[in-house]
């Protein structure tokens, strides 16, 4: 009788031990990290300034990121590229397009590939160049620029924790 109860409980203990653990990627797990960008008072640099009616368009793409009174935003960077450039249009959020000030930032930066685990895949860090990371332009000089000394805080993008630009306006 227990020759045969230990026959039985064997396949059943090779069918158990040879299950894995679920292959999915948490919620929580640090994936690509986007660029983050605090805004500052152009007259006290030390004060943080909300802004309102951003808008960020990506320079050839149509799709657009809105903000409104607040005062650090996040932005992707393209992992598939060493530059990517934004247009951040002052007012741009609302539906007066007469009071539109656009500045274009373009990022410089190099990357690298981490591997993460292998149910979440790899996720890219990325190094703002330094000293010319950012470049500022006005997108139309008649109207001037409203942003001001953009200023690289932490070059390293490997989380979204840490501010890595100040812009002053």
């Amino acid at each position: 009788m227990m020759r045969y109860s230990v026959l039985l409980l064997l396949p059943l203990f090779m069918v158990f031990s040879g299950c894995e653990k679920d292959d999915i990627c948490s919620d929580t797990t640090p994936t690509t990290p986007r660029l983050v960008i605090e805004f500052y008072d152009i007259t006290d640099t030390q004060t943080l300034k909300n802004i309102s009616n951003l808008r960020i368009t990506a320079v050839g793409m149509s799709d657009d990121i809105t903000f409104n009174n607040v005062n650090k935003i996040q932005v992707p960077l393209n992992p598939g590229a060493t530059t990517s450039t934004y247009e951040f249009i002052q007012n741009g959020a609302d539906n007066d397009t007469t009071n539109n000030n656009t500045d274009k930032i373009t990022f410089y930066y190099t990357h690298s590939t981490i591997y993460v685990s292998r149910a979440c895949g790899h996720k890219m860090n990325f190094q703002l160049n330094t000293p010319d990371g950012v470049v500022l332009e006005d997108h139309t000089p008649t109207d001037g620029l409203w942003i001001s000394n953009p200023t690289i805080v932490q070059s390293n993008i490997t989380n979204e924790n840490e501010v890595h630009l100040k812009l002053y306006f």
